[in-house]
């Protein structure tokens, strides 16, 4: 396993810390004895496993170390930390009055998500060879915003409810999830000798 791996499942392991000090944290809150020390934690470890998925791509092209395990974990690990982050701050309230993530903000990531993974196997199934879909820059922009917004919470900063900045994100993710849909329709529309 090369180093740049290995970073990547320490970022898969750092997933369910995350969640725990998180749930802890709205919990605290919850009980009316907020207990800050676990919000920052929390923060420190999603920031931390953030940013190891520029680290260990880096790693990975600086010192030729890419590999198919790497390939394969690396969205693995991503969509985890996103996916439980989005969950969690839609299912645990950070602050009085729900200061967290609207549920329906969660849904549209999920189901964004999901309608890419299944139509990802479902076109890998019908066309019976592997093809490769394209990042977007929307889908980019879709993960800036949600990191965004996903910020807005954790960081207790700006006074405004969180609902404005899921409400763009909301916009990017469905706009994205759109322009797969386009691609993935495309590549169907393909011959299968192609």
């Amino acid at each position: 396993m090369t180093f740049a791996t290995k970073i990547t499942v320490t970022r898969i392991c750092m997933v369910p810390v995350f969640c725990g000090l998180a749930v802890a944290y709205g919990l605290s809150v919850r009980a009316g004895d907020a207990n800050e020390a676990l919000r920052w934690w929390a923060l420190v470890v999603f920031v931390t496993a953030a940013v190891s998925d520029g680290i260990d791509g880096w790693v990975a092209r600086r010192f030729n170390q890419r590999s198919d395990l790497g390939a394969y974990l690396d969205p693995i690990a991503d969509k985890s930390l996103l996916l439980t982050a989005v969950l969690t701050l839609a299912l645990v309230d950070w602050g009085a009055d729900g200061w967290g993530l609207p549920l329906w903000f969660a849904v549209i990531v999920f189901l964004r998500d999901t309608v890419i993974l299944v139509g990802v196997r479902y076109l890998m199934a019908v066309k019976k060879r592997k093809f490769e879909i394209k990042p977007h820059w929307s889908g980019k922009f879709c993960t800036v915003t949600q990191m965004f917004a996903l910020g807005w919470v954790m960081l207790k900063v700006v006074p405004f409810s969180p609902v404005w900045p899921c409400v763009v994100s909301g916009a990017f993710t469905l706009w994205s999830g759109v322009m797969y849909v386009r691609q993935g329709w495309g590549i169907l529309k393909q011959p299968a000798s192609a």
